[in-house]
């Protein structure tokens, strides 16, 4: 059973997606988080799981706050994300950042990047795969939205305080728009981040490992066809040092993917992201 637990902390409500798991040797049921949705009066439809968006009782649960905002944070949503990939796919910087200014009246930039931004690239390398659009227009697209992070990490200022995260791509992977966006709000929560943005030779990243000594490594993989490059880089610097790898990105989507001697990370919100770099 799935269901919407609130927890209060001083005058607000914050909402978790919990289910029910029954413990055979204690004869009862335990609770086990999901995820953790964030505070009541800002929780929308697509902060739930895909697996769980529909169920009634979750969505009777959210409906109990603020429904009028709720509806009206919904409908932002979805109006920012058509609006983006036309601004994208038309290689409009200017008008793709004034939806960034516009909807961060209401959310968030981690909210940005994980509701609007991500799902619309996703919908752009659909698009481009299946020949909807042309080759052309998803560079343009990719270009226009890399620029776009740019600008949003310039108005941003790192404390550094945090560990040192080093963001990388295997051999052949040319998509860096995540590594952006990872950069732009891990330097947001104060952490240092390293982010190469270009594929580079393994030897080269084991150089820079030694010489900066970062506490992580996260290696950022959007196409499947890389998904086995990512693997022998994966190994060659468990070979090379005991720091801990993090491997994620649209291509762990896929339904085949090789083992990998470091972690997966799961399709999660940036928000997640601080939370697992804390437990390691």
């Amino acid at each position: 059973m799935v269901y919407i637990r609130a927890k209060k902390v001083k005058s607000d409500q914050y909402l978790y997606l919990v289910k029910s798991i029954w413990d055979s040797k204690k004869s009862t049921s335990k609770q086990e988080i999901i995820k953790y949705l964030g505070k009541a009066s800002e929780v929308v439809k697509d902060d739930i799981p895909v697996d769980y968006r529909n169920d009634p009782k979750v969505l009777s649960v959210l409906a109990l706050y603020n429904p009028k905002d709720i509806k009206k944070r919904e409908d932002a949503t979805k109006k920012s994300k058509q609006q983006l990939y036309k601004k994208l796919t038309e290689g409009n910087i200017q008008e793709s950042m004034k939806i960034y200014d516009e909807y961060i009246k209401i959310f968030n930039t981690s909210d940005f990047f994980d509701k609007i931004l991500k799902p619309t690239m996703y919908k752009i390398g659909d698009e481009w795969a299946t020949g909807k659009i042309s080759i052309a227009t998803e560079h343009v697209a990719s270009n226009v939205a890399q620029t776009l992070v740019k600008i949003i990490m310039d108005t941003v200022s790192s404390t550094g305080k945090k560990k040192k995260i080093l963001i990388c791509l295997p051999i052949g992977e040319e998509h860096r728009l995540g590594c952006d966006v990872m950069e732009t709000y891990l330097s947001i929560k104060g952490f240092k981040v390293y982010n190469m943005g270009v594929s580079m030779p393994t030897e080269s990243i084991l150089s820079f490992i030694d010489n900066n000594k970062p506490e992580v490594v996260f290696i950022s993989i959007t196409l499947e066809d890389n998904l086995m490059a990512g693997q022998r880089l994966v190994k060659k610097i468990k070979e090379h040092t005991d720091i801990p790898v993090l491997i994620g990105g649209y291509a762990l989507q896929a339904k085949k993917i090789p083992k990998f001697e470091g972690a997966i990370i799961p399709d999660c919100g940036l928000e997640e992201l601080p939370k697992i770099l804390r437990k390691i």
